[in-house]
């Protein structure tokens, strides 16, 4: 068959599903039938998967024209997804079309939620359409004989592209892809992208440097306008002193219309601690809502995450309050409405949930904004242009993540085995590695096999053998055994699970918050109130509770930072809403109230002014600084200028900060005067002053558990049988300590560091906003107390300090102080 014929086939399939393929669905299929790599750039919900399953199918067909009378045999295809809820989908899918072509191809899912039972099937016999996550792949390609089960492939999809391009899982798979592109010589790869705005680029990392492979490939782009409505949630009444310690709960009775009118909703919160007050607090305000309301994230168990899900498709839920774990690429149909619980701190991540809903080609994405603050309205109304223009952020790439490159030569010696010399231009060829130096990568050789110079006198380290013709081999049983235990690149805190002391599992939890209770604490955990019994063998044993009061846990992914692209926009809003403009949209009408109080006490700073503002309150002399760029950029620059005013004067500070600004804090007065005279913003010898100014090395200690964990220098432990994470940070603090001290040129201590700086501290970014701020005009602001921008960072300093009863109760006390004057 050619490839129109071929073509033809998918044509009418689609019509007898009373379907029209979109142009660029045409255009995927074409490009893959004629060899061709790519990426493919498409919104949610506009027929993705069908873009890519039909071609590989039809490629099969191609391949063996008597498929009806012999079936072929051994994988065909793999598909990989960072998220294993978008599992089911795919295969289903790929299933519909296959059955109902009658080409008798098996489909299958290999994740880490696939059961021993399905895992040892497959290794007798392999599904011909594989789906998987970048992990349970590296699990694949540490099997021996991996190159044989690999060998007839003719093509690997990476799904979701934009989630992995910015992270080590990323990294993980373009080491992967480097690999089967050697054994699979027909292979073609795909990648499949939402929203990102360095789309080209992503194309160049998924597909490598090779020339050959980059001339043989197509970026395409499906002209499909996803229209998104953007409504915000307005407060009745307008705080002049807006704090987040409410969470938005004081908006709750605001969204109850929107949801009764909605045939589902998906209620979408930041952390997941966040996800199960405002679970609770719907359910105790309107409890004609059981039955119709679920919660999903992480942490809850997976058989109620499936729950949950399939109740969600079949629209036998209302509401599901959620977190990112429902972010990415799952086809709800019923979901009408999203709801965003405060700030996104992103656009693309903004737009991406939005696309929950609608999830149809042709039909409206309905989001609403609820702001956990007023000021938060202002960024409601830049996301507003944000997705009218289209604008998203660009995804930055790890460059040398050595301790993922240690991670994956340890996979291949667990398996068959390699000669460093045929793997090391295919390392070179991934977008990541492309400046590796042969001195590089021989220090990695040496340290799987040796421990490299410091650790060569343990056994424990010489984890790969050389064997006489020059194989590198993982031949101890041990080592490879707990070696596919830690495959991954994704480390969290070690985590308990939960269960009720008569059985049953309810889901996991961190071990830092359990840690801080006692016997007898009650606490809310996948929207029970339970009282903790006992913590025995990394397992939380509980009880139901009817305690009215309890504690909610908090896990340490909830912070977050404003990506600069939103940080750019929130900073034109507030130029806007100083202006007399009147493209004034209706939040910065909203928030004239807090506008006013504002310029009444200081000013809104325009785009040629850089705002700081000194007052006194019984807790001592504030300087307030005003860059709106995020809260990471604010942690670094905030220690920077002290560390530099400190130079000046001999005084110290208490610094807190949020995605607006900082505060520096001291008991004597801030000569504001000098830090503008000596030009204390610039930008100049900014490395090594930020070295002095945060503690580096505490800093890169805690990046290097992550390196130590990933390289495999610290192992975690066997399942039910975790290390506790404090025994981790401890272990690779030692070994922090001993390369520090004896070995400063080990490639993973000082990936530390490059890592803290470049990701954790975006020193880029810092550097950026430095020389932004240094071609503005410094505005000084004495004023007499503090302003309506001020407040929400003094109010969050004091969340360190007090419980939240008693935080609301100081912040109500400073409230009707500062409205009375």
């Amino acid at each position: 068959m050619n490839r129109k014929e071929l073509e033809e086939i998918a044509q009418s399939w689609f019509e007898r599903q009373g379907w029209k393929p979109f142009p660029f669905q045409k255009q995927t299929w074409t490009a893959f039938l004629q060899g061709k790599n790519g990426l493919l750039n498409a919104p949610t919900g506009s027929g993705k998967t069908y873009a890519l399953w039909v071609p590989i199918v039809l490629e099969s067909i191609k391949k063996n024209p008597n498929y009806k009378t012999k079936p072929q045999k051994g994988l065909l295809a793999i598909w990989v997804t960072p998220l294993r809820a978008l599992s089911v989908e795919i295969k289903q899918a790929a299933e519909r079309f296959v059955e109902e072509l009658e080409i008798p191809l098996t489909v299958g899912i290999r994740s880490g939620d696939t059961s021993q039972k399905e895992r040892a099937a497959q290794k007798r016999k392999m599904p011909n359409l594989l789906i998987t996550t970048p992990e349970s792949l590296q699990l694949l390609l540490a099997a021996k004989g991996y190159d044989k089960m690999f060998e007839n492939l003719i093509g690997v999809v990476v799904d979701e592209w934009h989630e992995l391009v910015g992270n080590k899982r990323g990294v993980q798979m373009t080491l992967a892809l480097s690999r089967l592109q050697t054994i699979a010589p027909a292979i073609r790869v795909w990648g499949i992208s939402a929203t990102i705005g360095n789309l080209e680029q992503a194309r160049d990392i998924l597909l490598g440097t090779k020339s050959e492979v980059i001339s043989n490939s197509v970026l395409i782009k499906a002209k499909i306008k996803k229209n998104i409505s953007v409504a915000s949630i307005l407060p009745k009444k307008i705080e002049k002193f807006p704090w987040r310690g409410h969470l938005g709960l004081h908006l709750l009775e605001d969204i109850i219309p929107i949801l009764e009118k909605s045939q589902s909703t998906l209620l979408f919160t930041n952390t997941r601690a966040q996800c199960e007050i405002w679970f609770q607090k719907i359910l105790e305000k309107h409890p004609e809502f059981a039955g119709d309301i679920a919660m999903h994230h992480g942490s809850i168990s997976r058989e109620t995450r499936l729950w949950v899900e399939e109740a969600i498709r079949t629209g036998n839920l209302k509401v599901v309050v959620c977190t990112s774990s429902l972010d990415l690429g799952v086809d709800f149909a019923p979901v009408e409405t999203i709801i965003q619980i405060g700030s996104p701190k992103g656009v693309s991540r903004f737009m991406q949930r939005a696309g929950r809903s609608g999830h149809q080609p042709g039909k409206t994405s309905v989001i609403h904004f609820l702001p956990t603050h007023a000021i938060e309205l202002i960024e409601a109304s830049a996301l507003r242009k944000a997705v009218k223009n289209n604008v998203v952020e660009d995804r930055v790439p790890h460059l040398n993540s050595f301790d993922v490159l240690v991670q994956y030569l340890v996979t291949l010696a667990v398996s068959n085995g390699f000669y460093p010399d045929e793997i090391y231009p295919e390392i070179k060829s991934t977008f990541c590695f492309q400046a590796i130096t042969e001195e590089q990568y021989h220090w990695i050789l040496n340290f799987i096999t040796l421990g490299g110079q410091s650790l060569q006198a343990y056994d424990e380290y010489k984890r790969v053998e050389i064997e006489p013709d020059g194989k590198f081999k993982v031949n101890s049983k041990a080592v490879a055994m707990r070696h596919r235990l830690q495959i991954g690149t994704i480390v969290s805190d070690a985590v308990l699970t939960v269960k009720y002391l008569k059985g049953g599992f309810i889901g996991s939890i961190e071990e830092w918050f359990i840690s801080k209770l006692r016997p007898g604490d009650v606490f809310t955990f996948a929207g029970k109130k339970l009282e903790l019994f006992r913590i025995r063998n990394m397992q939380v044993l509980v009880k139901k509770s009817k305690q009215k009061t309890s504690k909610v846990p908090s896990w340490m992914g909830g912070r977050m930072s404003f990506s600069s692209e939103m940080s750019e926009l929130l900073r034109e809003e507030l130029y806007i809403a100083n202006s007399d403009s009147a493209k004034k949209s209706k939040e910065l009408k909203a928030l004239e109230p807090i506008f006013l109080r504002q310029k009444r006490e200081s000013i809104i700073p325009n785009n040629a002014e850089f705002l700081i503002e000194t007052f006194k309150t019984r807790e001592g002399y504030h300087a307030v600084f005003y860059p709106f760029e995020g809260y990471f950029v604010h942690e670094a620059m905030g220690s920077l200028i002290a560390y530099r005013i400190s130079l000046l004067l001999p005084i110290t500070f208490t610094i807190a900060f949020n995605d607006y600004g900082f505060e520096l804090l001291s008991d004597q007065p801030i000569d504001v005067q000098a830090i503008i005279d000596n030009n204390l913003f610039t930008s100049d010898y900014l490395r090594s002053d930020l070295e002095k100014s945060i503690n580096a090395s505490e800093m890169a200690k805690r990046k290097f558990r992550d390196i130590a964990v990933i390289s495999g220098l610290v192992f975690t432990g066997f399942p039910n049988k975790l290390v506790k994470s404090k025994h981790l940070q401890s272990s690779s603090q030692l070994l922090f300590s001993v390369f520090q001290e004896y070995e400063p040129e080990n490639l993973l201590f000082q990936q530390a560091f490059r890592e803290m700086y470049e990701h954790q501290l975006e020193e880029g970014r810092l550097q950026s906003a430095l020389e932004r701020i240094n071609n503005q005009t410094m505005v000084w602001k004495q004023c007499v107390k503090p302003t309506p921008f001020s407040f929400p960072i003094i109010t969050d300093r004091l969340r360190a300090k007090l419980s939240s009863e008693k935080l609301a109760d100081r912040i109500r006390r400073m409230t009707m102080q500062l409205e009375k004057s």
